[in-house]
């Protein structure tokens, strides 16, 4: 007869007998996982442990510190960005990139990448900018760009609209809107900014 004692001996066992990557892969989605429910200040070492199901030793064995391990584990679980969209024109292109992003933000990793900018100080935050611009900000900007480069070259787009300030303007909205508004960012919302901000800003002026 297989007993509950039994199951969680054997579970135990189990998860003593993973190594290398495996156990790696464990922690980090563990450490993710507390980034997206208890955040950065309720994070620790043991609850990462409890969620891998391995000992806290195991833990600090490969990442020293609270913040080594989440620098990695954001690393890992960050996402990764499709090609960029190519919809026939610069306005539903821009909107399917503002959904990808609007899904990402509430996405596990993204709800983690939340809790770190938000609750860190200076200090801390300092320690996480690198994986965060490398990872989210950059790839983001960097579709953007492609998006209204080719919007100019159809003719739809302004010539100077291609810098740095315009690329800003739809991270910048939906992170204050996010932030300082609460906003989940719905489809209409996202089709409002993109008409009412991003489509005049870009527009060619009449000849």
């Amino acid at each position: 007869m297989v007993t509950s004692s039994w199951v969680a001996a054997h579970a135990q066992t189990a998860a003593s007998r993973r190594r290398g990557p495996v156990l790696e892969r464990a922690i980090l989605d563990a450490a993710l996982e507390q980034l997206s429910t208890v955040g950065w200040n309720g994070l620790t070492m043991e609850g990462v442990a409890a969620g891998a199901q391995t000992g806290k030793a195991a833990v600090y064995r490969r990442w020293p510190s609270k913040e080594d391990l989440v620098a990695d584990a954001l690393r890992a679980g960050l996402p990764r960005f499709d090609a960029v969209p190519d919809l026939g024109n610069v306005r539903d292109d821009l909107l399917d990139l503002c959904r990808r992003a609007r899904d990402a933000m509430f996405s596990q990793s993204g709800l983690a990448v939340r809790s770190v900018i938000h609750e860190c100080d200076a200090a801390q935050a300092e320690r996480f900018h690198g994986v965060i611009f490398a990872g989210v900000v950059e790839p983001t900007i960097e579709m953007l760009r492609q998006v209204i480069e080719r919007g100019i070259e159809r003719g739809e787009v302004r010539a100077d609209a291609a810098n740095g300030y315009v690329f800003d303007a739809i991270p910048a909205m939906m992170m204050y809107r996010s932030k300082m508004c609460g906003s989940e960012w719905s489809d209409i919302d996202l089709e409002e900014m993109i008409d009412q901000l991003m489509v005049p800003l870009l527009r060619r002026s009449a000849s």
